[in-house]
């Protein structure tokens, strides 16, 4: 006899924890179904035929109040189900304010709101807490619960805040009917005590009542499914599409030349022609390791998209195509380009043999949210996802100073060979070995720069309207940002300053602010110059692909007596820094666990690092696919399970803020101009299958479409006219995580401080006060 496995219904309201509460129901409850539907997707006439097929009902968290309806959906019905289809559910967070709320209890703001903070829970030693000792448990709320006397809900356990908040609501039962929740949150990463424990306790407690109840749970049909779809995880691959059935092999020169400078290797390929595409992901300095320089061609495919268009742009050897979408969107359009240019025989040393390098904007994560974007004039707006496809590359080992020439063209030995020898004989010169620096005569007219900060009274009076909606429960963290401009004449390149001036100040700014995951990126119409610390997504490559994220939150800046105990002391110390750490963890955690299943871990919480500026404070968490989805071999070899990890993870948790969703609409709202590329991420996916993306911070961007996009072929000569002086006005984004700790003096101070490792480029410094 093939036993039924038992089902649960898990209500999501819209929040950016719901899949690590599925992993945590999976493990308490081994070889369950989770089913998620949200708040507001079907009616309570809708569910009550199809409750017979379940047995129990988890309602998670979310943002809002349970007294606003668009907040709190369905939710508030479960709890009047009529005994007929009395079902045990168990809630969290929001779950626990609306069992409370509809059975008479108050509901009220805490004094001093808790986000993203431990704390000790003192239980009964009853009912979900039987035989649970020492609790300690994350909590992410501003809301809290007052019962009524001699009610219908009994407390089960409490926080003692002490002069803060008094003694707060931290576990409840109903007296008669099985419904249990609690105000903390089981499934976040440093809860202790309280999360399987509680939830085995539940499921026993379930189990109980429905045999006592002699409730009978109703085989699955193709009807339930068609009502609640598949259960999580949904391990289904990404699209199939048509692919080459013949792959390229990848040609690959190593060479080891240790005194030739990563800057003399890229003004060799390219760098120095302001008027060509050049691209360059740079480990300026640890941790990063390896350096990527595109090798671009006339016939180099480049690719452009804006969001909300039916079409995408692909320019190839010159001749640029407008190709409608179809059933695609740019997402799945992309995976079909990757598929078919898989390759094999590079080497398993380096990360990259060739693919896509580029950008995605923040707004093609909010379009992937399905929140409203912003009107936006089209004039001067950078497009949303812009790649060139790398066939040529030359890619630096700092670690070992190996240098690795590749090309995935067929036949490609001449061109292999002539780099070769440009290599060798510029190392041999000893001319270009040591790090070129801006040219006096252009360092001093940057020294005019004109800086237009954002409306400082402005921006602290949004921080005051973010942190109202923090208190009011609506977000647990919200990163507002602002743009800040710079406008400057300069000159152009000409044959007596042959000179790009964007990657003069890109060398500029990797002396001042060297960084591991930088780059430049000139792609017209858009210039790009980042020092970014913060990588956001790497994948490897298959047989075993791995998901590594590792968000940042907390830096300090080095200086004179900042040892490493100081910063530890500051960061890993500091309840706001970890807690605005933490909630970007769990967010992550929840982004994984939706893609690639259950196999999700935090193998680093908090840890401080050490980079060539600042101490940062740094969470590590990898993932890996199920083995249910061996049967997806082909897709896990050239990278679509990443690339489906990127889309469902974008925009970075750590510029947006948690729950991602309602986060996003509040900062809409907050924001005058669109982000851009900024809180976007740049980086590749290799033909090979990995991927590395960082997010898109401690950036500067330029927007030009006078540029042409002539490619010069390796070693001719760039004879370019002389030209008068042309005015450039460059975009800077900045900000900071406002969380109700916040002071609005002190989060200003810190965006200008974030302002001013990039503003060094041009000469320039932040105005004080506007």
């Amino acid at each position: 006899m093939i036993t039924e496995p038992h089902r649960f219904l898990l209500i999501d309201s819209y929040d950016s924890f719901t899949y690590n509460l599925a992993s945590l129901c999976r493990r308490s409850i081994p070889n369950c179904r989770i089913h998620i539907i949200k708040n507001d997707q079907l009616s309570l006439s809708e569910i009550i035929p199809y409750i017979g097929y379940f047995s129990g009902i988890i309602v998670g968290p979310g943002p809002g109040s349970p007294q606003v309806a668009e907040d709190i959906g369905i939710v508030k019905d479960l709890w009047r189900i009529g005994d007929e289809h009395l079902i045990p559910i168990f809630g969290v967070c929001l779950g626990l304010q609306s069992l409370a709320v509809e059975h008479g209890a108050q509901l009220k703001r805490l004094a001093i709101v808790k986000h993203g903070q431990v704390s000790r829970i003192k239980h009964t030693g009853v009912d979900i807490f039987k035989a649970v000792t020492k609790v300690h448990a994350v909590r992410y709320h501003s809301l809290h619960v007052e019962l009524a006397a001699d009610g219908e809900i009994e407390q089960l356990a409490w926080a003692e805040d002490g002069d803060e908040n008094g003694d707060v609501v931290m576990a409840i039962k109903h007296k008669t009917k099985p419904f249990w929740a609690v105000q903390y949150h089981p499934e976040s990463v440093l809860t202790e005590g309280g999360g399987i424990e509680v939830m085995l306790n539940f499921w026993r407690l379930a189990r109980n009542w429905v045999n006592s109840h002699g409730r009978r749970i109703l085989p699955w049909d193709t009807q339930a499914t068609s009502l609640f779809g598949l259960p999580w995880p949904n391990l289904r691959s990404p699209p199939r599409s048509p692919r080459q059935t013949v792959s390229t092999a990848v040609t690959t020169t190593v060479l080891n030349l240790p005194h030739l400078h990563l800057t003399a290797i890229c003004e060799l390929f390219g760098a120095l022609d302001e008027s060509s595409p050049f691209v360059l992901l740079d480990s300026a300095s640890q941790p990063g390791r390896f350096s990527i320089i595109g090798c671009l061609t006339p016939s180099s495919p480049r690719i452009t998209y804006s969001v909300g268009d039916s079409t995408v742009h692909l320019n190839e050897a010159g001749s640029c195509s407008c190709i409608g979408l179809g059933s695609h969107d740019i997402w799945s359009w992309l995976a079909s380009f990757m598929n078919k240019r898989k390759v094999y025989g590079g080497s398993p040393h380096i990360p990259f043999w060739g693919g896509l390098v580029g950008y995605l904007s923040y707004e093609l994560g909010i379009e992937s949210l399905h929140v409203p974007l912003k009107p936006a004039s089209h004039e001067g707006r950078h497009p949303d996802v812009n790649f060139v496809f790398i066939e040529r590359s030359v890619v630096l080992d700092t670690a070992t100073n190996n240098i690795y020439v590749q090309s995935l063209i067929q036949d490609d030995d001449l061109w292999l060979e002539q780099a070769v020898g440009l290599l060798q004989s510029t190392a041999q010169k000893h001319v270009l070995c040591t790090e070129n620096v801006l040219p006096s005569s252009t360092k001093g007219r940057l020294q005019s720069s004109v800086v237009s900060l954002p409306h400082q009274q402005t921006y602290k009076s949004r921080i005051d309207i973010a942190k109202e909606h923090l208190f009011a429960g609506d977000s647990y963290e919200l990163c507002l940002t602002a743009r800040t401009r710079v406008k400057l004449s300069s000159p152009v390149a000409s044959k007596t300053s042959p000179h790009s001036i964007s990657w003069q100040r890109y060398k500029r700014l990797r002396e001042v602010n060297p960084a591991p995951h930088a780059a430049y990126l000139r792609l017209h119409p858009t210039t790009m110059l980042s020092s970014s610390p913060e990588r956001f997504l790497s994948f490897t490559r298959a047989p075993q692909p791995t998901y590594q994220l590792r968000p940042i939150k907390g830096t300090i800046r080095k200086g004179p007596g900042i040892t490493r105990a100081i910063a530890e002391e500051a960061l890993a110390g500091s309840t706001k820094e970890v807690a605005e750490n933490l909630m970007i963890v769990d967010l992550i955690r929840h982004d994984l666990h939706g893609v690639i299943g259950e196999d999700v871990q935090v193998k680093q919480f908090c840890q401080v690092e050490e980079y060539k500026t600042v101490w940062q404070l740094v969470s590590v968490i990898e993932g890996k696919p199920a083995e249910e989805m061996q049967d997806s071999q082909e897709h896990r070899a050239n990278g679509a399970l990443g690339w489906e990890v990127l889309r469902q993870s974008l925009p970075p948790g750590s510029m947006t803020g948690a729950p991602k969703k309602r986060s996003v609409e509040i900062l809409q709202a907050l924001e005058d101009d669109e982000r851009g590329i900024y809180s976007g991420v740049f980086g590749y996916w290799c033909v090979g299958g990995g991927g590395d993306w960082s997010v898109t911070i401690r950036s500067c961007f330029k927007y030009d479409d006078h540029h042409t996009s002539n490619i010069h072929t390796l070693g001719q000569d760039r004879d370019r006219a002389d030209s008068e002086s042309s005015d450039e006005e460059w975009v800077i984004g900045a900000g900071g995580a406002i969380t109700a700790l916040s002071d609005a003096d002190a989060e200003w101070e810190e965006m200008i401080v974030k302002l001013q490792s990039v503003l060094r480029v041009f000469g320039a410094v932040a105005p004080r006060g506007n």
